[in-house]
C-alpha cells in the first residue's frame, strides 16, 4: 500500500474516532510514527486529507451497497443488509463527525452531499421500484416522494436537537427510521417477509 493510502486510511480511523476537528496535522503525523515532513509531503493542510479521505470512503461505501444489492434475492432482503450494515458504521463513528464536516469542512461535505444526492437516492429508488415488481412493497407507492423522504431521514438522524448523541445512538436511530420506513411501504407478502427476517410473529 503506497504512503498516500496509507495515510488516508489512518486518517479516517482517527477521524471516525475522535470526530474530524479535534484531530490535527500533528495527532495523524505522531499516530503512524511519520514525520511532519513527510506528512506534507504528500498533503499540503487538513482540508486536503479531510477531502481525500471522504473522496476514498464513498468508493468503498459505493462498492459494499453495490455488492449488498447484487447479493439480495429480494429487495427486502436488500434493505435488511443495508440497514445491517448502516448499523455497524454508525456503531463506530464520533456523533459529531456530521457537525464537523458541515461546518469546518466544506468541500468534504458537498462532496458528502453530492453522494446522498445521486448514489443514495438511485439506491433507494431503484429498491422501491425492485419491491414493487416483486409485489413485496406496495403497488400505489409514490416512488419520487418516498425515495426523497428516506433520503431527508439521514439529515434527521444526525440532527442533535432532536436526536441528542448522549441520549441516542446512531445505530439505535438509523435501525428505528429504516425499519419503520421499510414496514410502511411493504404489502402484505412484504411484512410477512420482514417479520421472519425480524424473527417476529404477528396476530393476525
Amino acid at each position: 500500500m503506497e504512503i498516500k493510502e496509507r495515510i488516508l486510511n489512518h486518517s479516517a480511523t482517527l477521524f471516525l474516532r475522535n470526530g474530524v476537528k479535534s484531530v490535527s496535522m500533528d495527532d495523524i503525523a505522531a499516530s503512524m510514527a511519520m514525520s511532519k515532513k513527510t506528512l506534507y509531503k504528500w498533503f499540503e493542510n487538513k482540508d486536503q486529507i479531510v477531502l481525500a479521505t471522504m473522496e476514498l470512503h464513498l468508493g468503498k461505501v459505493q462498492g459494499e451497497c453495490a455488492s449488498m444489492s447484487g447479493q439480495a434475492a429480494t429487495a427486502v432482503e436488500e434493505m435488511m443488509r443495508i440497514t445491517a450494515w448502516a448499523e455497524q458504521q454508525f456503531s463506530s463513528m464520533h456523533p459529531g463527525i456530521f457537525y464537523d464536516l458541515q461546518k469546518y469542512y466544506p468541500a468534504a461535505w458537498s462532496l458528502f452531499a453530492a453522494h446522498k444526492s445521486t448514489f443514495i437516492l438511485a439506491q433507494i429508488t431503484k429498491n422501491l421500484e425492485r419491491g414493487m415488481t416483486e409485489g413485496l412493497y406496495r403497488s400505489d407507492l409514490d416512488v419520487d416522494v418516498l425515495a426523497r423522504m428516506h433520503l431527508a431521514q439521514i439529515d434527521l438522524m444526525f440532527n442533535a436537537e432532536l436526536f441528542p448523541p448522549g441520549q441516542f445512538a446512531a445505530q439505535r436511530v438509523s435501525r428505528i427510521l429504516d425499519e419503520h420506513f421499510l414496514l410502511g411501504v411493504a404489502s402484505l407478502k412484504g411484512h410477512k417477509l420482514i417479520n421472519e427476517f425480524r424473527h417476529v410473529t404477528e396476530e393476525e
